[in-house]
């Protein structure tokens, strides 16, 4: 059964490590340790969370499997999660706020952690807008707890035993953000189609996080949020 509950914030927030609510994504992982069988499809299921672990090397496939969800993606250096994929920091390295095929995904170190090599999609993704979370869904009106990609983020994590302090800025699978002329943006549902898929190539042992998107108020996932699937692969 879902847990609805939300948790009190605590009087003295040190960090922003720990869920406001729970699902299952924190009883469900790939393996207890997160290693994955490679080649293996795996399921992110809709609302939820999971994590992977990946050798420097190695890449993930993951796929759009209708073609309407968006996939909020995450990348954490292994041994050390306070070091992770950074959009603000990659958009100042590849000069655009959209990366293409070839393009390296930096840390908040500003080296490679991960890089972009192939997308059949129409190449629409976001790196602007920040996971959704428990208060995202107060302000368009949710008075109970919404599953959201930021408690998923922390509860997939928290499945293989890790823990990060932060819910860094996620890169967007698929999510359709246009900036107007006026820099007003849009919420628009992906242009991508069934079966769609990026592959990330690890630049060094990192934990890669990825939450089915919950929202269904703004349309950005059709308002009918689904599963999307991965695959790790030995190496790309």
């Amino acid at each position: 059964m879902l847990d609805t509950t939300v948790s009190p914030l605590p009087t003295s927030v040190t960090d922003n490590g720990d869920p406001v609510g729970h699902n299952r994504s924190d009883r469900e992982p790939i393996a207890p340790d997160g290693w994955p069988v490679l080649g293996q499809r795996y399921e992110v299921p809709a609302r939820h969370g999971r994590a992977v672990r990946l050798k420097q090397g190695q890449a993930i496939k993951i796929i759009n499997t209708h073609g309407l969800q968006v996939c909020d993606t995450w990348a954490f250096k292994a041994d050390d999660l306070s070091e992770f994929m950074s959009m603000e920091h990659a958009r100042a390295f590849i000069d655009r706020i959209i990366p293409q095929p070839g393009d390296p995904l930096v840390s908040n170190r500003r080296r490679p952690i991960m890089t972009l090599l192939a997308d059949t999609s129409p190449g629409v993704h976001d790196t602007l807008i920040a996971a959704c979370d428990a208060y995202r869904y107060q302000n368009l009106g949710v008075h109970e707890y919404h599953d959201n990609c930021a408690d998923n983020m922390r509860l997939a994590l928290k499945a293989i035993g890790l823990r990060a302090r932060e819910v860094p800025q996620p890169f967007n699978l698929w999510m359709n953000i246009p900036v107007g002329a006026d820099n007003g943006i849009q919420w628009l549902p992906p242009v991508s189609k069934a079966g769609d898929h990026v592959v990330l190539r690890a630049e060094m042992d990192c934990v890669v996080v990825m939450s089915a998107c919950p929202q269904d108020i703004v349309p950005i996932n059709n308002k009918q949020p689904v599963e999307v699937h991965f695959e790790v692969l030995a190496s790309a």
